[in-house]
This record gives structure tokens, C-alpha cells and sequence, in this order.
């Protein structure tokens, strides 16, 4: 659903955006959120394009860049799958602090139990933080929130957050949801519980950073040992974006309009083994080998190489 909230409070007790959210209710008014101190508000919708940083979205769809990229308002669905940043033809600057961003702060106070590589076979697009379930995650930057809610992909309990110079920040396997969406949020503000809901093995915050639904390694801004960020600049160019893995590759459209979840798979590279062969081996083509783990037909296989085949 394409909408940005605009805030009407029904009750002035307390300041409620200090409070937790507690449960939401859609009516033909608006959002109907509930509280922890028992106020309540009507949150009303307008037309809103998803965009909250015009100047960056100018450049993003620049013939320079290689534009148009999307930048949709969706919060019942986590990826656009269009975009494709591997194609980007120049580098764009990004700040990371300022007035509209906040301060930098840690989701959680955790140390990092795995990073941003491949895992067992998958990508892994995010960083892993260790936390006991119940602990709470707070919000990287400043932000509105686009999405909250429990994702069938594998994400669990999962809070989006879309900050003002165009990133996104993702967090995932929550126990309980404490924000909604077209919620304006500070960073440092508590946005859920840890847990280990979703596609998890042990209790932990999946972490990720988005750039037009583009994943790219956390470790590229922030210094997890350190907690802080690296530098309050940015340089994203196409080299930060895995090489033929967009996100339109993780779905298929039904015959009835509606997305379907595909499950990747990767094939390891044996002695002996070519493209035609590993692409035999899996029924698929050289050309979509190529396509999805962003080779040539003529490229050189490494044996123990990871090659996504579906």
C-alpha cells in the first residue's frame, strides 16, 4: 500500500510517540494505534510516493547513474525487485549524520556472529548480532518506518526503516513489534524485542542496509567493533552490489497476479566442471548461470566456488 501517515492525536494525555505501540487496527478513518500508557491516536493516510530525500532520487534517475531506479512506498511487501545497481554508471555520495538523520546508534549492544558473505551455500545480505530474546533494538538513524510486520520469506518479525538520504535499514527475527508503518522514528528510538522468529537458528538480530532495495555489506558505513560509523560520508558505487543477484530474482509471478517465494540454490564447483555441465547437472542454461552469479560464458570456475543455479 502506497501511503505516507500524517499524524492526528485524539488523545493528549501524554506525548503517545514516547510511548510503545501495543496493537494497530485499520478502519475506513485511518490506523487506530494503541499505546502501553492506554492513549490511542487515528492516523490518517496521504498520497505518498516513497520518496525522502528528492535531491538523491533526482541523481538516482539521472542518465549519469544509469536511472530510472524505483523507490516505492510499499508496507506489505519488503523488496521492489527492480532495481539492479550493479548497472550503475558513476559513484553517488551519501551523508550519514545531519539534522535529518540523528545521531549514529548501534541496534543492539551485541557483538557480530556472522557477516556479510556466503553461508552454507546462500548469501548471507545482512550482518548477525548476538542478543538474549526480549532485548530491545532501537533504530539506526532517524527514519519512517515503512514496514512492520511478521514476513513470510524468512525474515521472521521484520522492521523496515527508510532514512532520509536514501538508505534503508532492516531488521529482522524480532519478537515483537513495537512500531507501524508511516511511524516517524528517532534514532536510538526502541522500535521492537529481539528474538528469533523467521528462518533463525538461535536468538539474534539480522541486520541489513538497503540502497533501492539494493543489500550492500553494513560493514561498508559501520564499524561494528567499534560501534560507530566509519565516516559520516558514503561513496556507493556499482562494485558495493553483488554482480547478477537482484531481488526480483527470489520471486516468480503466478498465473493469478500474486508473488511466489523461490527458494535460491547454489551448486559448489567440483573438479571437472564446466558451465554446460553444472547447468546440465541442475536443468538450467549457461545463460541464466551467467545472469545470476554475473559471469561470461567464457569465465574461468575456481573449484569450491559457490554458483547460484536456481
Amino acid at each position: 500500500m502506497k501511503t505516507f501517515f500524517t499524524f492526528l492525536v485524539l488523545c493528549l494525555f501524554v506525548n503517545s510517540l514516547a510511548q510503545r505501540v501495543m496493537d494497530t487496527v485499520d478502519t475506513k478513518l485511518g490506523k487506530i494505534v494503541v499505546y502501553s500508557n492506554q492513549t490511542w491516536e487515528l492516523i490518517q493516510e496521504d498520497a505518498f510516493d516513497g520518496v525522502l530525500n528528492p535531491q538523491v532520487h533526482e541523481i538516482m534517475n539521472s542518465k549519469e547513474i544509469g536511472g530510472p531506479y524505483t523507490m516505492e512506498w510499499d508496507d506489505n511487501d519488503c523488496y521492489s525487485r527492480v532495481n539492479d545497481l550493479t548497472k550503475m554508471k558513476d559513484t553517488v555520495w551519501l551523508c550519514l549524520d545531519g539534522d535529518s538523520l540523528g545521531n549514529f546508534t548501534m541496534p543492539i549492544d551485541g557483538p557480530v556472529t556472522s557477516r556479510y558473505k556466503y553461508r552454507n551455500g546462500k548469501f548471507h545480505n545482512g550482518i548477525d548480532l548476538d542478543l538474549v530474546t526480549g532485548d530491545t533494538v532501537v533504530s539506526a538513524f532517524d527514519g519512517i518506518v515503512r514496514y512492520a510486520r511478521k514476513n513470510s520469506g524468512g525474515y521472521g518479525n521484520l522492521v523496515i526503516i527508510r532514512h532520509f538520504n536514501g538508505l534503508e535499514t532492516y531488521y529482522a527475527h524480532l519478537s515483537k513489534l513495537l512500531v507501524f508503518s508511516g511511524q516517524q522514528i528517532k534514532s536510538g528510538e526502541v522500535l521492537g524485542l529481539g528474538g528469533n522468529t523467521g528462518h533463525s537458528f538461535g536468538s539474534h538480530l539480522h541486520f541489513e542496509v538497503r540502497f533501492y532495495d539494493a543489500a550492500m555489506n553494513p560493514e561498508e558505513l559501520i564499524d561494528f567493533k567499534k560501534k560507530e560509523l566509519k565516516s559520516t560520508n558514503l561513496l556507493l558505487h556499482k562494485t558495493m552490489f553483488r554482480p547478477g543477484v537482484t531481488p526480483s530474482d527470489q520471486w516468480k509471478k503466478k498465473s493469478n497476479g500474486s508473488k511466489e517465494y523461490v527458494a535460491k540454490k547454489y551448486y559448489k564447483v567440483r573438479a571437472g566442471d564446466t558451465l554446460s555441465r553444472i547447468a546440465e547437472r541442475n536443468r538450467t542454461s549457461v545463460s541464466t548461470l551467467c545472469r545470476l552469479n554475473g559471469l561470461r560464458s567464457t569465465s574461468i570456475l575456481q573449484i569450491g566456488q559457490n554458483l547460484r543455479v536456481k
